[in-house]
């Protein structure tokens, strides 16, 4: 899949991939370039399009070694309760593969059933799971896998048992997202309109799993045809 049916010249499509890697939002680099607000926003689209589509065939890859778990809750501001158990929030189920990769996926509950079926599809038995204490996870127990949780109310972490690295992707989605946030108050998702969601869900996917600018602009150009 690479971007086509696009009447920008090469030379700006560069350019507009150039501040998508560096986080400078559409509107603000069609200012930079001289052209229409449209055009910016519509090829940010298509880049966003071409990462979930490459993303979605790494999905097929099974991690294994030590994987950690985790899921958290995404949406715009709202009083009430926050995190799990918060209304009209997205919840989102990540697994983070050590020195490696992680992986994501907008789910609809965080049952033990919904999370478990996501778990045994994209993790190979054996492995070394770590996660929370969060009763869902207590399946694991009596699974196949080998499982370590951490108790948030006493320490972040022992040694190797943690869950720091997918916290951190967290951390840094949200840092993404925010960018968004105020481009249309009648919006969710941080100013994401709700359809478009998953997509800006994998670029910081994307972000996170391939590095610095220069490879993330080096995988991009390969994957556009730019």
């Amino acid at each position: 899949m690479v971007i086509t049916h696009c009447r920008l010249k090469k030379s700006t499509q560069i350019k507009l991939l150039e501040f998508f890697v560096l986080e400078v939002t559409a509107r603000s680099v069609a200012n930079l370039l001289e052209i229409h607000p449209n055009s910016a926003a519509l090829f940010y689209t298509k880049i966003r399009q071409v990462i979930s589509y490459y993303l979605d065939l790494e999905a097929k890859e099974v991690f294994n070694g030590e994987i950690e778990i985790d899921e958290s809750y995404f949406g715009g501001v709202r009083k009430g309760k926050r995190g799990r158990g918060a209304a009209g929030k997205t919840i989102v189920f990540g697994m983070l593969k050590r020195q490696s990769k992680v992986y994501t996926v907008v789910v609809e509950n965080t049952k033990t059933s919904t999370l478990m079926a996501e778990i045994t599809r994209k993790i190979r038995p054996d492995s070394v799971v770590y996660t929370d204490y969060y009763h869902s996870y207590d399946a694991l127990d009596v699974s196949e896998f080998h499982h370590h949780r951490i108790d948030h109310s006493d320490k972040f972490a022992d040694e190797k048992n943690h869950i720091n690295g997918i916290e951190n992707f967290w951390n840094q989605a949200k840092r993404i997202l925010r960018k968004y946030n105020g481009i249309d108050k009648n919006r969710k998702y941080n100013g994401i309109d709700k359809n478009h969601f998953p997509l800006f869900l994998k670029e910081c996917e994307f972000r996170f799993n391939y590095g610095t600018p220069k490879q993330q602009l080096k995988t991009l150009r390969k994957w556009c045809g730019v």
